[in-house]
């Protein structure tokens, strides 16, 4: 006779410190900006349980607020695990609350650096689309899904190398995916986007129209999103501060390679 029993998977408790390498732009007393890099989840959770940026705060920090808990110590906003850029962490309990109440009133200012499939016909122009939770596919987002959300993208676009648009993206609201799913929404997914767009890498010969190699390695290989810019109101000393953390490698290199080689074939 055979018995099979299972245990539910212990709960986390907290997110142990690891020495993992930071790029701080910014920091006082209060506050932190880091220059997250891409394939970095930020907090722990039952997939990812060690090498978040949560675990390397508590290597490189004492004292991080603790108002969204020990998994979330000092974090105040989230960025998607392979969108890179601008994460603002916090020290203090009660500035986390200031910082807190400005992103819920839309005080906070964010602009992202997106490359899009395609040519955008407009600009510049308002994406105001609700999202919610995906009918089929829990890992989605979707326009109109589940318990819709108003949700609202500025964009304007910088520049259209071939057959993409460069965009800047400035988001008045802040739901999971959101610039993700907006411009798969207007069919202009961004750039190796592997849940929403139509493929997960780009590679060079994907330009050039020249056979793909096995060993060719790819322009980028996740979404080609960057949290390029915030700005708050500083909670202690007043005033307006601004963040800015450049374009990361794999960003430069594919804008480099669209600027040479123009649309794909």
């Amino acid at each position: 006779m055979c018995i099979r029993d299972s245990f539910p998977e212990l709960a986390l408790l907290d997110a142990p410190p690891q020495d993992i390498p930071l790029d701080i732009i910014y920091e006082d007393r209060w506050i932190v900006a880091v220059n997250k890099p891409p394939n970095m989840v930020v907090h722990p959770s039952r997939g990812h349980q060690t090498g978040t940026l949560v675990n390397a705060l508590a290597h490189h920090f004492e004292h991080l607020s603790e108002v969204s808990g020990p998994l979330r110590a000092g974090i105040v906003h989230r960025l998607d695990r392979d969108t890179s850029g601008v994460i603002l962490v916090v020290k203090d309990d009660r500035v986390h609350e200031e910082i807190a109440r400005q992103f819920e009133q839309r005080n906070v200012q964010k602009e992202y650096l997106a490359v899009c499939e395609g040519r955008l016909e407009l600009d510049s122009d308002l994406i105001d689309l609700p999202i919610g939770r995906h009918r089929r596919n829990r890992l989605k987002m979707a326009v109109g899904g589940l318990k819709a959300r108003t949700a609202q993208t500025v964009y304007e676009v910088a520049e259209r190398p071939g057959n993409f648009s460069v965009v800047r993206c400035f988001p008045r609201t802040g739901r999971t995916h959101q610039i993700r799913v907006h411009f798969h929404a207007l069919r202009h997914p961004i750039v190796a986007d592997a849940l929403y767009g139509r493929r997960g890498r780009l590679y060079e010969s994907d330009l050039t129209g020249r056979e793909h190699q096995p060993d060719e390695a790819p322009l980028i290989s996740r979404q080609a999103l960057h949290a390029r810019r915030l700005t708050i109101e500083h909670p202690v000393r007043g005033g307006r501060l601004t963040f800015e953390a450049p374009a990361p490698e794999d960003i430069r290199r594919l804008l480099d390679a669209l600027r040479e080689h123009g649309a794909y074939s």
